[in-house]
């Protein structure tokens, strides 16, 4: 059986799985490599929201001013990531999937090792260049993972059997809720085991080192991959793309306006439950210093509480792949978009409702996070000629990403603050549903579209 990486090896007959491309690897590769990129992601993500104001900003006025410039930093690496589905999209849709997802990887995992060795803005002559380098840091990760989620997808689907390709997509999707679980323990074990003190100091940085094992062991299993069959056929048939950005804004710019605002509503749900919601949380009932009233959790009692409702979002994600299968992608979307407008509305009583109500709102939540992040994988992709497919999937959903992600911490905080309870924040989450409705009602199915012969002229 060969190992060759070159793209032509195997048959030209559009076979799912070529001679050397086990189907189980394919879904290895494609679950551990995005579990690896958001566990990267979702470090920065608790880190920002619990160590990093004090840590990187103790200019700030007041700690909401420095939980905002947390998030701000938080926010550049959504900027990055539509230039990384440009730069990675690039040379995956004119060298292939393979290479290119390597690349993403080493980019992430590197510029998350670095965050961990970068000294407290209290350090002497620090004051201004740890932010500075904490801000650089950012940006490659969200280069690494804007280029990370498309190839992923592709891996996973273009490898897929007839019929099955939002059931194989759900596999790159499962790696956002092992990723969340696993950077989450991690912390609640460092938190545990450190004091206050300790971890502050130096504990933060353990998850952060410690991601450069999993980006070895992801470089290994990608490396043993051979092309998609997708890829191989653009090559056989002559149709590789000397510039995939310019042809894709030419050819597909329909397409990217219309998966740009199908994956915002997912976007703004699943950031407002993992940051804001921590946030909110732990803040305290009876604040001191002017910052909005929370539920006064403890920190780990919380992100126990999380971790709960982050289980139904990888169960979740495995069922809407059947589910989206059966109904088709847009029927289902429909329906799971029009549940979010509904449960914008539960967050004021539920919040209110004690432990009961606040895990029920996490579960609800992360639920419907599942059925709705699960076919994007198929979805995205479906969009899009395979010689531009790498690019225009990338493009659309971290522009989402921009509007959606990278936003949402800091609106949230600012509209908590605004009206003294997430009253606004769940209207906020509905109306950012109803553009995502909108933009399903305009958008045909995709399921019966032709993915491998389908390239751009």
């Amino acid at each position: 059986m060969s190992t060759s990486a070159t793209p032509t090896t195997g048959t030209a007959d559009g076979a799912a799985a070529p001679a050397g491309n086990p189907r189980g690897r394919v879904v290895v590769a494609s679950l551990i490599g995005t579990s690896i990129e958001f566990y990267d992601f979702y470090i920065y993500a608790t880190a920002a929201s619990l160590v990093f104001p004090a840590l990187f900003f103790p200019n700030a006025q007041d700690p909401t001013t420095q939980l905002l410039s947390s998030f701000a930093v938080f926010g550049v690496a959504f900027v990055a990531r539509p230039v990384g589905s440009v730069l990675f999209g690039h040379f995956g849709d004119r060298i292939g999937r393979k290479t290119t997802l390597v690349a993403s990887l080493l980019t992430m995992g590197i510029a998350t090792v670095l965050i961990g060795l970068i000294p407290a803005a209290s350090t002497p002559g620090w004051a201004l260049a740890a932010p500075a380098v904490l801000v650089l840091c950012r940006f490659a990760q969200g280069l690494g993972l804007g280029g990370e989620w498309s190839g992923a997808a592709l891996l996973a689907t273009e490898n897929a059997p007839q019929g099955k390709r939002a059931i194989y997509g759900t596999f790159p999707q499962l790696g956002a809720p092992i990723g969340f679980i696993l950077a989450n323990t991690v912390f609640i074990a460092l938190s545990t085991a450190l004091s206050p003190e300790q971890f502050a100091d130096w504990g933060w940085r353990i998850p952060f080192l410690a991601s450069a094992v999993l980006v070895i062991i992801g470089l290994w299993v990608r490396l043993s991959l051979l092309e998609t069959p997708a890829f191989r056929k653009v090559l056989e048939a002559e149709a590789v793309t000397k510039v995939p950005v310019a042809r894709v804004f030419r050819t597909s710019w329909k397409q990217i306006v219309s998966g740009t605002f199908i994956m915002l509503a997912t976007y703004v749900l699943f950031y407002l439950m993992t940051t804001f919601t921590l946030n909110y949380g732990v803040a305290p009932t009876e604040p001191t210093d002017g910052s909005p009233t929370g539920l006064g959790y403890e920190k780990i009692d919380f992100l126990w509480m999380l971790i709960i409702g982050v289980v139904f979002f990888g169960i979740f994600t495995l069922v809407s792949g059947p589910m989206a299968e059966r109904f088709g992608r847009r029927k289902h979307l429909i329906w799971v978009t029009a549940a979010i407008i509904l449960f914008g509305g539960s967050f004021v009583p539920l919040f209110a409702a004690g432990d009961v109500g606040v895990q029920t709102l996490l579960i609800l939540g992360f639920t419907l996070m599942g059925l709705t992040f699960g076919p994007m994988a198929a979805v995205l992709p479906e969009l899009f000629p395979a010689n531009v497919r790498y690019t225009g999937s990338g493009v659309a959903y971290n522009l989402s990403s921009v509007l959606g992600a990278a936003v949402a911490p800091f609106i949230a905080v600012w509209l908590w603050a605004q009206a003294g309870s997430p009253v606004l924040v769940g209207v906020y989450l509905s109306a950012m549903a109803v553009i995502t409705l909108v933009a399903l009602l305009l958008t045909r199915e995709t399921r019966d579209v032709e993915y491998e012969e389908n390239v751009a002229a």
